[in-house]
């Protein structure tokens, strides 16, 4: 692919959810946005209920999406807003939300998850937390609900990546930092190349089902995510951007690139790319934050994930 056969689009930086998704309508469709109970979840599912589809919050903690459920309803006039549990750790808790999903998915956002944890976690299998959350719960779910994905014959995944992905690649010898030291940002980095990987592998794979993936950075937005990062790490972040913050966005702006991949027609059919700023990344330079790296589009490393995922959640 060339940068002439990037697709780019009249949004930008400063573009919300709510102006990507004007004019849209989406009547008759079935979303589900994972971690929808804060963050750039909630403007996403706000911003798909926005048009008229029917939207299922899958989250953690009931509570909390019952009142985001009972806010997006007010403030976009679509009663149809669902809350349904899904604990992306816990595989009963996915095989549990994935079978209970009754008819066609037009679209899933793999959206919630966590950064840079401290000190390495792992979960009940010994997987390591960030990987287990960010890449391996998603794909499971993704799997559980193929079928009524394919049942629309036209559906999409939209899986919200990082810049960070530009940290690490997917090391494959040593997922869950059995033998090297643990550093969070290279964990964060890997789960986030994973979820790159995932959209060219899915893509690949059941496109002709009618099933098409794209991955996204969203931008940098000040929300739950970063509660593990410390002053300190704040600030040697800052340093590596020259003493200045980062470009923050809102919630709103931060959702923007997940409902074009959800939404815009430039989409149809279209799927295994990288997006920032809403439109298609270029190849990452060094000594940007920007761009997409080349490993996290191989599509050798795609099938190797992809097999190593399943075999993962096979044991």
């Amino acid at each position: 692919m060339t940068t002439t056969d990037l697709i780019t689009t009249p949004f930008g930086f400063e573009s919300t959810a709510a102006d990507v998704a004007e004019g849209i309508d989406l009547s008759g469709t079935r979303a589900v946005v994972t971690g929808a109970a804060s963050g750039i979840g909630v403007e996403t599912a706000r911003a798909l209920a926005g048009t008229g589809a029917a939207v299922t919050l899958a989250v953690r903690d009931l509570e909390a999406g019952a009142r985001v459920a009972e806010d997006i309803s007010a403030s976009t006039g679509n009663p149809d807003v669902a809350v349904a549990a899904l604990d992306l750790v816990d595989r009963a808790s996915i095989d549990a939300f994935a079978k209970a999903w009754e008819g066609p998915l037009h679209l899933l956002v793999n959206n919630a998850g966590v950064m840079a944890i401290q000190e390495l976690e792992l979960t009940r299998e010994g997987l390591e937390m960030q990987f287990a959350t960010n890449h391996l719960g998603h794909f499971a779910l993704a799997l559980g609900l193929h079928d009524a994905l394919a049942a629309d014959r036209n559906a999409r995944i939209v899986s919200v990546s990082s810049s960070g992905h530009l940290r690490s690649p997917v090391i494959f010898e040593d997922i869950n930092f059995g033998f090297r030291p643990y550093e969070p940002f290279l964990a964060y980095g890997q789960s986030k190349t994973a979820n790159v990987l995932f959209a060219v592998e899915a893509t690949r794979r059941w496109a002709g089902d009618g099933i098409t993936a794209n991955a996204l950075m969203p931008g940098a937005i000040r929300t739950n995510l970063q509660r593990y990062i410390t002053d300190e790490e704040l600030a040697r972040m800052r340093a590596q951007l020259g003493g200045t913050d980062p470009s923050w966005k809102t919630p709103e702006q931060g959702a923007a690139t997940s409902v074009l991949l959800a939404t815009s027609a430039l989409l149809d059919g279209v799927g295994g790319r990288y997006f920032e700023d809403c439109n298609e990344a270029e190849p990452h330079q060094p000594g940007t934050r920007h761009g997409v790296a080349e490993y996290a589009l191989d599509p050798e490393a795609a099938a190797l994930l992809w097999q190593v995922s399943i075999e993962t959640l096979a044991s």
